[in-house]
C-alpha cells in the first residue's frame, strides 16, 4: 500500500510503517468508550482542604523548593487566535456594515476598555487616515475590525492567542506570555530562578523570542529573579496520517500522504523532554492581571504541596518495598493507595507487585472547579486497562453518549478540569520517568474534517491530561472558580477578571 516516495515522507517525518498501519487500522476499528465508575465529587476523588491542611500544603511546597528542587513552568502556546475572532470575522464577511448581533454590539460599545485598543487606533490612523472613534462616527466599523484581525494592521486573525495584549498595566499593556513570566517569578521560582516552557508552532517561534528578548529583562529585575525561558514545537514524528471516509489513506493532489498536528496529546513529547522535578502545567490564555493573581498563586502552591506530600509518601514506600515489606506495611501502602492516590484493586491482590506498580509511576494533582457550564474535561472515576478504577480526565468525545448512566454522570458532574496540573516527573531514585510508556493508546478519537472539499477523518492523539497521563497516579483537589479565567472570544477579554 505504501509506496517508495510514501516511506521517504515517512522518514523526513521520523513516522515508522508500523505507527502508520496502527493509525490506519485505529480508523478501521475506531477507539473504544471508556468505562465509567462514577463522576469524582467531594469526598468521592476530590479533596477539598480546610484552611489548616492549605497553611500546611503551602509550607510543603516552600520547604521543598528550598531543598534545591528544580522546578518548571510548562504552557501549550501553539494555538493560533482565529477562533477568538470567529464572530469578528463573520462581521468582516457579513452584507450588513453596522454591528448587528449581541457580540458585535458589544466589542463595539466597549472597544475602549481591550487591551490592544491604542495599538488597533494606531494601525487605524495608519491605513485609513483616522482612528477608531471618528471610523465609528462614519459608519466604518469593518475598517476597524479588519485593522485588528488582517496582516495589514495588528495580524490578531493569525497571531498566537500568547502574543496578543490582554491586560492593561501603568507601564503598557501585556500578553499572556508574559503574564505566565509574573506567575513563574509568583509560584514556581526556586533558587532564585524561574524556568518557563513554551510549545509554540514553528511559524511563531521568532515572534515568540523576540517578545521574551524585549520583555524578560524587565520582569526579572522587578521580581528579583533570573529567568530560562525555553521553547520547543511539536515533534513532526508526532504528527497523524488523515484517512479517506473507507479508512484508506488520504492524499494530496500530488499523491503524498496528507498528515495532521495529532492534537495536544503530542506535547507529551515535549513534557517528556523536560529536565524537572516537578511540572506546572497551564493553558495559555488562563491568566488574570496582577491585582487578581493572589488567589491564583496560592492555590498553585496548595496543589504542589499536596504533590510533594503524596509523593514523599510514596518514596517512603518504595524505599520499604525494596528493603522488603511487612504484612501490617504492605496494608498501610494499600490503604494509602486505595484512599489517597484514589486507586480501587477492584478484586486483585494488593501484593507488593501490585503496590509497586501503582506507586512508583508518574503522579500529578489537578485543580477542579466547580462546574458552572463552561466546556472542558471532567473528573471521573474510570476503569483501566487492568481493570483497576482510578481518576481520570474525561472529554466528552471519550464518553459513549448511548449511555444515558454515564451522559447523566456528564451532565450532573459537580466539577470540571480547567486545565491546571502540577505534575511529578521523577522516581524515586530520582531518574526521569519515559512518559510516553504512561500513555493509554486506546484512548485517541477520529473526528471528521475535510480538505479542498473532500471528506476526510482525521486521527488525535489521546489528549495530553486525558489519555496520554491514563497510567499516571492522579489527585484531584477543588480549587475557586476565581483560578479560572479562559479567554475563547474577544470578548471574554471584557469580564471584570481581565479589565
Amino acid at each position: 500500500m505504501l509506496s517508495q516516495q510514501d516511506l521517504k515522507q515517512l522518514a523526513q517525518k521520523g513516522i515508522s510503517e508500523q505507527q502508520i498501519e496502527t493509525q490506519l487500522g485505529q480508523f478501521k476499528t475506531g477507539f473504544p468508550f471508556l468505562k465509567l465508575e462514577a463522576a469524582a465529587a467531594i469526598g468521592k476523588g476530590i479533596v477539598a482542604p480546610n484552611d489548616a491542611e492549605r497553611k500546611h500544603f503551602v509550607e510543603a511546597w516552600q520547604q521543598y523548593k528550598a531543598q534545591g528542587k528544580k522546578v518548571v513552568k510548562f504552557v501549550p502556546a501553539s494555538g493560533a487566535a482565529s477562533r477568538m475572532f470567529k464572530d469578528m470575522f463573520a462581521f468582516v464577511d457579513a452584507d450588513y456594515d453596522k454591528p448587528t448581533t449581541d457580540f458585535e454590539k458589544k466589542y463595539f460599545d466597549n472597544i475602549a476598555k481591550f487591551a490592544f485598543y491604542d495599538e488597533l487606533d494606531a494601525v487605524c490612523q495608519k491605513n485609513n487616515g483616522k482612528g477608531i472613534q471618528a471610523l465609528k462616527a462614519e459608519g466604518n466599523y469593518k475598517a476597524v475590525a479588519a485593522n485588528m484581525l488582517k496582516a495589514e494592521g495588528l495580524n490578531y486573525g493569525q497571531l498566537p492567542k500568547g502574543l496578543l495584549l490582554f491586560h492593561n498595566y501603568a507601564e503598557g499593556p501585556r500578553t499572556p506570555m508574559e503574564e505566565h513570566l509574573v506567575e513563574g517569578a509568583l509560584y514556581a521560582a526556586s533558587n532564585g530562578e524561574a524556568h518557563v516552557h513554551f510549545t509554540v508552532s514553528h511559524e511563531h517561534m521568532e515572534l515568540f523570542k523576540q517578545k521574551v528578548a524585549q520583555k524578560a529583562d524587565f520582569y526579572a529585575q522587578k521580581y528579583g529573579i533570573e529567568y530560562d525561558i525555553t521553547f520547543s514545537e511539536q515533534k513532526p514524528s508526532t504528527d497523524t496520517v488523515a484517512a479517506n471516509p473507507d479508512g484508506t489513506p488520504f492524499r494530496n493532489s500530488d499523491g503524498s500522504l496528507l498528515f495532521r498536528p495529532g492534537g495536544h496529546g503530542a506535547l507529551i513529547e515535549n513534557l517528556n523532554e523536560i529536565e524537572a522535578d516537578v511540572i506546572f502545567v497551564k493553558n495559555i490564555d488562563n491568566v488574570v492581571p496582577d491585582r487578581l493573581k493572589s488567589e491564583t498563586v496560592i492555590w498553585k502552591q496548595i496543589i504542589a504541596g499536596v504533590l510533594v506530600t503524596l509523593q514523599e509518601k510514596a518514596f517512603e514506600y518504595l524505599r520499604i518495598l525494596d528493603a522488603g515489606a511487612t504484612d501490617e506495611q504492605l496494608a498501610e501502602m494499600a490503604n494509602f493507595v486505595r484512599e489517597n492516590l484514589c486507586t480501587d484493586p477492584k478484586g486483585q491482590k494488593e501484593d507488593a507487585d501490585y503496590l509497586r506498580g501503582k506507586l512508583n509511576r508518574p503522579m500529578r494533582v489537578c485543580g477542579v472547579v466547580k462546574n458552572v457550564g463552561e466546556p472542558g474535561g471532567g473528573p471521573f472515576l474510570t476503569y483501566n486497562q487492568d481493570g483497576t478504577v482510578s481518576l481520570q480526565i474525561l472529554e466528552s468525545s471519550q464518553i459513549d453518549k448511548s449511555n444515558k448512566e454515564y451522559m447523566e454522570m456528564f451532565t450532573k458532574g459537580t466539577h470540571f478540569n480547567p486545565v491546571d496540573l502540577v505534575c511529578a516527573v521523577k522516581d524515586y531514585k530520582g531518574n526521569a520517568f519515559d512518559l510516553p510508556k504512561y500513555v493509554d493508546p486506546t484512548t485517541g478519537f477520529i473526528s471528521q474534517k475535510s480538505k479542498s472539499g473532500k471528506e476526510l477523518q482525521a486521527l488525535e492523539l489521546p489528549g495530553l491530561w486525558n489519555g496520554a497521563m491514563s497510567n499516571w497516579s492522579t489527585v484531584f483537589v477543588e480549587v475557586p472558580l476565581a483560578t479560572f479565567n479562559p479567554v475563547k472570544t474577544v470578548n471574554d477579554l471584557l469580564r471584570d477578571q481581565h479589565q
